[in-house]
């Protein structure tokens, strides 16, 4: 079933055209990647999902209401943004951080209350991270800061996580880290999500751990290509939006199969 349908999107900022008759849905529970070189439009279409821009033509809905006609406290129950990137204003307790996922329900100026505590501490086992409840967020690593905006996107109790290129700056281990814990998550929470992304291995293993996963290739304003990781993460693609050689290899290990493309070399 459809969680999220775009249709005949366009945006543009004054004369710039940025996104172009984009289309596509995601199914709930699913992980749908959108890859592309920078500039392709993969941050304006997020923004357009969470109400942020307003496309100059087209509709999106979430559950089949149209995102024009909800308040923004409404957008705030379905979809939840992870960002790239998170400043650190305050020494804040992890948990008061988690805790700020619940604004759309308890109110901006609201305390929290006890079921309120008891979905941000739920939130943060689920991440692996309850452990650092009560130590100030501006003591913990870069990759714990990523499971922190997890458990605080969880605490929404959203059908669906926008993420924003959530592993830019976390190292090898924090990485894998971070994908580990979005398939356990979808696995057991059937949640939905939606992951921009400048790596096109992180949908093969999406694709890898046998979590359902679509990706959407991302070309000046369109999108090139849409469907599996196996169908749209060719060869042939890599070289004609990156202009680069690139090598698919399938590799067999304890009876399971996994997938990754290797760049080689640039061309011109």
């Amino acid at each position: 079933m459809s969680i999220i349908e775009v249709k005949k999107t366009s945006f543009s900022y004054g004369h710039q055209r940025v996104l172009e008759n984009i289309d596509l849905t995601v199914n709930e529970g699913e992980i749908f990647c959108l890859f592309g070189p920078n500039g392709c439009g993969k941050t304006t279409l997020i923004q357009c999902l969470l109400g942020i821009l307003r496309p100059s033509a087209g509709t999106i809905k979430l559950r089949s209401r149209d995102i024009r006609n909800m308040k923004t406290v409404e957008i705030a129950r379905e979809l939840a943004y992870i960002p790239q990137i998170h400043e650190k204003p305050f020494p804040y307790k992890v948990i008061d951080v988690v805790l700020m996922g619940r604004v759309s329900y308890t109110g901006l100026f609201s305390l929290p209350k006890k079921e309120d505590r008891k979905t941000a501490e739920e939130a943060l086992e689920m991440v692996g991270m309850l452990e650092f409840r009560d130590k100030p967020y501006t003591q913990i690593s870069g990759g714990e800061t990523q499971l922190v905006m997890v458990a605080r996107a969880l605490t929404q109790k959203t059908p669906v996580l926008i993420m924003d290129e959530p592993t830019a700056h976390l190292d090898f281990r924090n990485e894998l880290t971070f994908l580990e814990t979005i398939v356990r998550l979808v696995r057991d929470t059937k949640i939905t999500v939606v992951m921009a992304t400048h790596f096109p291995n992180h949908a093969f293993y999406f694709e890898n751990s046998s979590t359902k996963s679509q990706v959407a290739l991302m070309n000046d304003r369109m999108f090139y290509a849409q469907g599996t990781p196996d169908d749209v993460l060719t060869e042939l693609n890599m070289y004609n939006i990156f202009n680069i050689k690139s090598k698919l290899i399938s590799h067999e290990w304890e009876g399971e199969s996994f997938k990754q493309i290797f760049p080689i070399r640039t061309y011109g």
